[in-house]
């Protein structure tokens, strides 16, 4: 086989010994998708995506092909997710926002809160709050028709987590955004930048001035701060013991798990202050 350093850019062998590449990603991707979205459809819009980047790579930049490729076919497969997601990302974007505020709520008033609660919790209307959640529930009548091809049992059974399940699944994500938000700078834009935002690594090395080993090594610090904020306040006994009690490390380690903790508190009292009605729940008292 051609070294991949030899083959000029654009060339079809380019393409062909980077295929493997677009199986690796969507076979990635639909690990992470709801069983109707359609393998083929990904594939599609990964192999488009890299022959275009074939056609457009630049050697001369410094970047190999195999990463320059990769950014072009995940963004294309993200864009083919949204091509066939009824629901606007605005919408999804307000639909997580209603359910860190029921999460949150629930967890002040010990039950499930009203839609006149959520509501005036979210600064919205009642009708505003149904009418997102129509929203969703519409683009989620997808997965009953997702092919013709599906067995009935396969579609009609549901897989969703119980109430219970989710409400703790939405407790840890908000655990989760808290944490992030409460990271040293170059950590939480490590974490940012990587996982929400989808840069490769050699970009977010470039933007901090450091090696690509290094943001390596930021990430996985970044990781451990999260697991170990959020077991904190969820599972103590699953909290990594540190190798030096009282050290300088473990100082800040407990600071930032203080603020974690502080900044939970702040989002219950928060929202404890905008319910109202007799179900009112006072949590700064």
């Amino acid at each position: 086989m051609t070294p991949i350093t030899d083959v000029p850019p654009g060339s079809e062998a380019l393409i062909v010994q980077h295929m493997p590449l677009v199986g690796h990603i969507v076979r990635e991707t639909m690990s992470r998708v709801p069983s109707h979205v359609d393998r083929d459809d990904l594939s599609s819009a990964g192999l488009t995506a890299l022959v275009l980047a074939a056609q457009a790579f630049e050697a001369e930049r410094g970047v190999p092909f195999n990463r320059y490729a990769a950014t072009r076919i995940r963004g294309a497969i993200v864009d083919e997710l949204r091509s066939i997601d009824w629901a606007s990302r605005s919408v999804r974007r307000r639909s997580r926002e209603l359910d860190a505020t029921r999460a949150n709520l629930a967890t002040v008033l010990g039950r499930a809160a009203s839609p006149v609660e959520v509501a005036q919790a979210a600064g919205m209307t009642v009708d505003e709050v149904t009418a997102n959640d129509d929203d969703v529930a519409r683009a989620q009548v997808l997965s009953l028709h997702a092919s013709e091809d599906d067995a009935i049992g396969e579609r009609l059974i549901s897989t969703a987590p119980d109430p219970q399940a989710a409400l703790e699944f939405r407790e840890r994500l908000t655990y989760l955004t808290e944490a992030i938000a409460e990271l040293p700078e170059r950590l939480r834009l490590v974490v940012e930048q990587y996982f929400l935002a989808e840069r490769p690594m050699a970009e977010i090395a470039e933007t901090l001035g450091v090696t690509e080993s290094r943001v390596s090594q930021l990430r996985a610090e970044a990781l451990v701060l999260l697991r170990d904020a959020i077991n904190m306040e969820l599972d103590p006994e699953l909290v990594q013991p540190v190798a030096k009690p009282g050290g300088c490390a473990s100082r800040r380690r407990e600071a930032y798990f203080a603020a974690v903790a502080d900044r939970h508190a702040a989002g219950i009292r928060r929202f404890g202050r905008t319910v109202s009605g007799p179900a009112e729940v006072d949590v700064s008292a």
